[in-house]
């Protein structure tokens, strides 16, 4: 190789070497930090639920719920599908079907004192639909501390992966489901460019009394989740798996749950 070439090669190395560093000082100087992550996360949710008419959709709900003996045998076997309707950020849920049939009288109380005692346990006086949804509230997100793990791809898309767990101390309990969270930790997935939830995992770390204990308790819980983009900066949780075990009042209890979203259409 002769001098000429030599120096051009040395040059040319140089320069590459020099916009490398240069690109990589602009991701550091760039990088978002967990904490910002997440508020950007929670400021979307929050803009995406106060835009009346913004994704108005309706879908098919399929969920099964497994109450297992001691032995992980079936004792009963649950499924109910429900058409849901989602507007102006809140989700409204009709129950049409259970275990292959239209719903009794009994099947559609059971859904109201569910939906009570879901609002009752997490303070919500909200009468316009149902927002469980979003799991990224300020109220939610202020019981935990956020670290950063890396960035990955998840479904086609850029994603942050960022874990959790509770704040210690634990902020202050309102409702029996603060008590539950300032136990749970694990992981959530945030899509890098619309700053929507992609997918979570969590579970729980110690066990934990419902009503002091008179109720029962929770000491298993594991549960998935999967939200998928249906629309342009618009997200619905497809695909749910719990597992969960416990006492109820003085009898155990273990419990499997899955859930699965489709048929998106929107509304005219």
């Amino acid at each position: 190789m002769n001098f000429a070439w030599s120096e051009k090669l040395r040059i040319g190395l140089v320069f590459v070497a020099l916009s490398v560093l240069g690109h990589s000082g602009l991701l550091a100087q760039n990088a978002l930090s967990a904490d910002q992550i997440i508020q950007n996360a929670v400021a979307r949710a929050q803009n995406s639920s106060s835009r009346p008419g913004k994704g108005a959709y309706t879908y098919t709900k399929l969920t099964v719920a497994e109450e297992l003996d001691s032995a992980g045998k079936v004792k009963e076997h649950k499924e109910k599908v429900y058409q849901v309707t989602f507007r102006d950020g809140a989700t409204y849920a009709k129950l049409v079907e259970v275990n292959g049939r239209a719903p009794g009288q009994a099947d559609l109380k059971k859904q109201a004192e569910n939906e009570s005692n879901a609002s009752q346990m997490t303070g919500s006086k909200s009468k316009k639909g149902n927002s469980r949804e979003n799991f990224l509230t300020p109220e939610i997100v202020e019981r935990f501390d956020f670290s950063l793990v890396g960035q990955t791809n998840f479904n086609g898309r850029a994603t942050y992966l960022i874990a959790f767990q509770p704040k210690s101390p634990a902020p202050a309990s309102h409702h029996v489901v603060d008590r539950l969270l300032d136990r749970i930790s694990g992981m959530v997935w945030i899509d890098a460019q619309e700053y929507e939830m992609a997918r979570a995992e969590l579970q729980l770390g110690s066990e934990v009394n419902l009503l002091g204990g008179v109720v029962g308790s929770l000491k298993k819980l594991v549960y998935s989740m999967t939200c998928t983009r249906i629309d342009e900066g618009l997200w619905f949780r497809t695909s749910s798996f719990g597992d969960f075990e416990g006492r109820k009042l003085i009898d155990a209890m273990r419990i499997k749950t899955s859930s699965r979203a489709m048929n998106f259409r929107p509304l005219l």
